[in-house]
C-alpha cells in the first residue's frame, strides 16, 4: 500500500515542470488538519470529512469484569465510550463518554475505578464505578494504549505506544512522576496476581539491523521499586499483544505474531507468511518457548487477548482475523514443552503439528473478536466482537456461544464499515492465513520490510507503509506499478498475497472505501496554536531553501520542496535519489507522502534507514537525496524537528 512513511527528500532525476503539479508545501500553521468530530454520547452518528452525517459504530475492543461478576465494562473505540453491561441479563445499563479512540480498560483492585487509555487524547480517563462518571482526566505520554494501577491503587502505569515508554502516575496527586523506557510500540500491560510485577508488550519490533529477523521484548517492571528489572527477549516476533499470568505469576503467556518477512510472500501455500503463536515463559518454564496455535492446514490469526480459567487449567485466545476463540489445555501445553529437548524447544514455533498436543477446541464467535473476560466462576467467557458491535457469551463447558449481547443502536452498514470488516478478516487468504490487518496493524503498519514479489529471494525489498490519508496519493507500490487502490488491493493481493480467489467487485469497492477513509492520528509535534517553535522554524527554512550554505544555487530537481509538495508532501512522481540497492529492479522510487512521518519508522523504500537521521547521515553521501552534507548536526536536527510536524 502507498502511504505516509519511508524515504524523505526524494529528489527528481529529470526536470519536473511546475505545470505538472508543483505546489509549494504549506507550513503546519496553515494546514492543520481538521479532525473528525467525535460522536455525542449514545449517538450512532458522526460526520465525515465533508461534514456529511454517517453512522458511528461502537467497535468494542476491551473489557473489564467486576470481581463479583455482576457488571461487565466494555470500552468502545468507535464511539469513545464505556458501556456498562449486566452480563446475566445480557442488557446495556449505562454509557459514559471518555476520550478519543480509547484502546483499553482496567479495573482498580478495590473495584472503585475504571482506567481507560485514550490513544488520541493522550490521557487516561478515571471513571468512578458507582456513578459511572469520569472523575478526572490524567495526562499520559504519546498515544497511551493501556493503563493498569498497582495492587495498592497508589500508582498508575500507562503504556505509551508512540512514546515507546511507560508513564508512572501518582494517583493521589494526579501527576506523572517518571517515565520508564520500554520497547518499540509499548502496547499492553498485565499485573501479576501478587501485584509485584507488570509485564509490558510491544506492537512493533525493536529497530534492528536491516534484513535480519525481527525481535521484540516483554518489559518487566517491579512495582515496588518502580523500575524495569528485566527485558524478556522474544526472537522472531513482531506484534506482541496481551500477556496472561497463572500460578501466582510463575507462568506467563503472551500472544504474538511471528512474521516471516525475509522470504517471498508468494510462499503462502507452503505456510510461510505468519506464525500465530504464544510465548511461554516464567519460573515454571525458564527460557522463552514459542509454540504455534496454527494447524497443518489451517491458521488462526492474529492471536490477541488471553484469559486463563480459575485454577489455571485452560487458556482462551481470541484470534481476530479468524473470528474464533482457541482453547488450550495448560497442563498439556506445559507437559509438551517440558518433554522437549532444548533443540526441539527452539524448533517448536515452526512445527505446525504441535498444536494438536494442547489445543482442545476452536469456538466460532462474532466478527473480529478482540478483548476477553471470564466470569468469576469461569463458566462464561465474554468476547468483544469489534466488527459486530456485540459481545459473544460463550458457555465454556459446552464450548459454544450461548447468547449475544448487542451494543449497537441499529445503524445501517456503510460501504466503509463493510470494508473495515473485510480489512480485519483472514477468510480470503489460502487456509485463512492472514488479512490486511496482519501487516497494517489496526490500520497502521508493522514496522517491517517485506519480500513481496515472486522474483527471487531478497529482490525488491519494500518497506511497509502507513495507510493514514492514503486516498489521494496514487500511484501505489514503491515502484508505482499500481495506478489505483482497486488494483493494489484486488488482482495484486489475490495473485501474490492470498494465493486464493479474493474479493468480489462489490467487496473490493467496500474495502477501498474503508482504506480511503482512514484518517491521520493527531500529530504530537505540532503546537496547539499552529505556530512553529524556533527550532521547527529553522527546519522549515532548511526544507524550503534554494541555496547551499555557501550561496550556491541548489539544482531545482534537488530541492526538498520540489518533490515533497502539496497537501501530502508528495508530487506523486517516480524518481531516482540514489538510494536504490543492487537487488532493486529499478532505481526509480515512488515519492512518499510525509504526513505523520515521525510515527512510521523504518524509512526509505526498503526500510533500511532505522531513523530519520540515518536517511542523510548514512544513505545520502553524494547529496542526491536533497543537499544535506553541508548541514551541521544541529541544523540536521532542526530539519528533522520540522519534518515531524508534517
Amino acid at each position: 500500500m502507498r502511504a505516509a512513511t519511508a524515504a524523505l527528500f526524494i529528489i527528481v532525476g529529470q526536470p519536473i515542470l511546475a505545470a505538472a503539479g508543483f505546489q509549494p508545501a504549506e507550513p503546519p500553521e496553515r494546514r492543520l488538519q481538521a479532525r473528525l468530530p467525535a460522536p455525542q454520547l449514545g449517538s450512532s452518528r458522526s460526520r465525515d470529512r465533508e461534514g456529511a452525517i454517517v453512522p458511528a459504530y461502537p467497535s468494542p475492543i476491551e473489557m473489564a469484569m467486576a470481581a463479583n461478576g455482576s457488571r461487565l465494562y466494555v470500552v468502545c473505540e468507535g464511539t469513545n465510550e464505556v458501556i456498562e453491561v449486566d452480563p446475566v441479563a445480557g442488557s446495556v445499563l449505562r454509557r459514559v463518554r471518555v476520550g478519543q479512540h480509547p484502546k483499553s480498560i482496567s479495573l482498580s483492585s478495590d473495584g472503585r475505578f475504571l482506567y481507560v487509555a485514550n490513544s488520541w487524547s493522550d490521557t487516561v480517563s478515571v471513571v468512578g464505578v458507582p456513578a459511572l462518571k469520569v472523575m478526572r482526566e490524567l495526562p499520559a505520554g504519546y498515544e497511551p494504549n493501556a493503563a493498569v494501577a498497582d495492587a495498592e491503587g497508589r500508582f498508575l502505569y500507562v503504556a505509551n505506544r508512540m512514546g515507546n515508554d511507560v508513564s508512572v502516575i501518582d494517583l493521589a496527586r494526579g501527576v506523572e512522576t517518571k517515565r520508564l523506557l520500554a520497547g518499540k510500540g509499548a502496547a499492553y500491560l498485565s499485573l501479576t496476581p501478587d501485584g509485584r510485577r507488570i509485564y509490558c508488550t510491544h506492537i512493533y519490533p525493536q529497530p534492528g539491523t536491516f534484513r535480519t529477523p525481527p525481535e521484540s521484548e516483554v518489559t518487566v517492571i517491579d512495582t515496588r521499586r518502580q523500575m524495569v528489572v528485566e527485558r524478556q527477549r522474544v526472537v522472531n516476533a513482531a506484534g506482541v499483544f496481551h500477556v496472561a499470568a497463572a500460578d501466582q505469576g510463575r507462568l506467563l503467556i503472551a500472544a504474538q505474531l511471528r512474521p516471516k518477512n525475509l522470504i517471498p510472500l508468494a510462499h503462502v501455500e507452503h505456510g510461510w507468511v505468519f506464525g500465530n503463536s504464544l510465548a511461554v515463559f516464567g519460573a515454571d518454564i525458564g527460557e522463552v518457548v514459542q509454540v504455534p496455535i496454527d494447524e497443518l492446514d489451517r491458521y488462526y490469526t492474529p492471536p490477541f487477548a488471553l484469559a486463563i480459567s480459575p485454577g489455571g487449567q485452560q487458556l482462551f485466545v481470541s484470534t481476530t482475523g479468524s473470528d474464533s476463540v482457541t482453547v488450550i489445555e495448560i497442563p498439556k501445553l506445559l507437559a509438551f514443552i517440558r518433554a522437549a529437548s532444548p533443540e526441539q524447544r527452539r524448533a517448536m514455533a515452526n512445527d505446525l503439528s504441535a498444536s494438536a498436543n494442547y489445543v482442545s477446541a476452536r469456538i466460532p464467535v462474532g466478527r473480529a473478536p478482540k478483548g476477553l473476560a471470564l466470569s468469576p466462576d469461569g463458566k462464561r467467557l465474554y468476547v468483544a466482537n469489534r466488527m459486530d458491535d456485540s459481545i459473544s457469551v460463550v458457555d465454556t463447558a459446552a464450548r459454544r456461544v450461548a447468547s449475544t449481547i448487542s451494543l449497537a443502536r441499529g445503524a445501517q452498514l456503510t460501504p466503509e464499515r463493510r470494508g473495515e470488516r473485510l480489512f480485519y478478516s483472514a477468510r480470503f487468504a489460502f487456509q485463512g492465513h492472514f488479512g490486511c490487518a496482519n501487516c497494517h496493524l489496526e490500520g497502521t503498519l508493522d514496522g517491517l520490510s517485506w519480500d513481496l514479489e515472486p522474483d527471487g529471494f531478497g529482490v525488491d525489498i519494500v518497506d511497509n507503509r502507513l495507510l493514514e490519508e492514503v486516498a489521494d496519493t496514487a500511484p501505489y507500490k514503491w515502484n508505482g506499478g499500481n495506478p489505483d487502490l482497486e488494483t493494489e488491493c484486488g488482482p495484486r493481493t489475490e495473485k501474490y498475497f492470498y494465493r486464493a480467489q479474493s474479493y468480489s467487485p462489490a467487496e473490493l469497492a467496500d474495502l477501498v472505501s474503508f482504506i480511503k477513509s482512514i484518517p491521520s492520528r493527531p500529530n504530537r509535534y505540532r503546537r496547539k496554536d499552529g505556530e512553529l517553535t524556533a527550532q521547527q522554524q529553522r527546519g522549515l527554512s532548511i526544507f524550503s531553501r534554494t541555496l547551499t550554505k555557501s550561496g550556491k544555487q541548489i539544482d531545482y530537481n534537488n530541492q526538498c520542496i520540489v518533490c515533497h509538495n502539496g497537501p501530502h508532501y508528495t508530487n506523486l512522481s517516480m524518481v531516482d535519489v540514489g538510494t536504490g540497492k543492487p537487488t532493486d529492479r529499478s532505481p526509480l522510487i515512488d515519492v512518499p507522502q510525509l504526513n505523520n512521518i515521525a510515527s512510521s519508522a523504518p524509512y526509505l523504500h526498503d526500510g533500511s534507514a532505522r531513523t530519520l537521521e540515518e536517511i542523510w547521515t548514512v544513505f545520502n553521501p553524494h547529496d542526491r537525496h536533497g543537499v544535506t552534507n553541508d548541514l551541521s548536526k544541529d541544523e540536521l536536527n532542526d530539519l528533522i524537528e520540522y519534518l515531524k510536524t508534517l
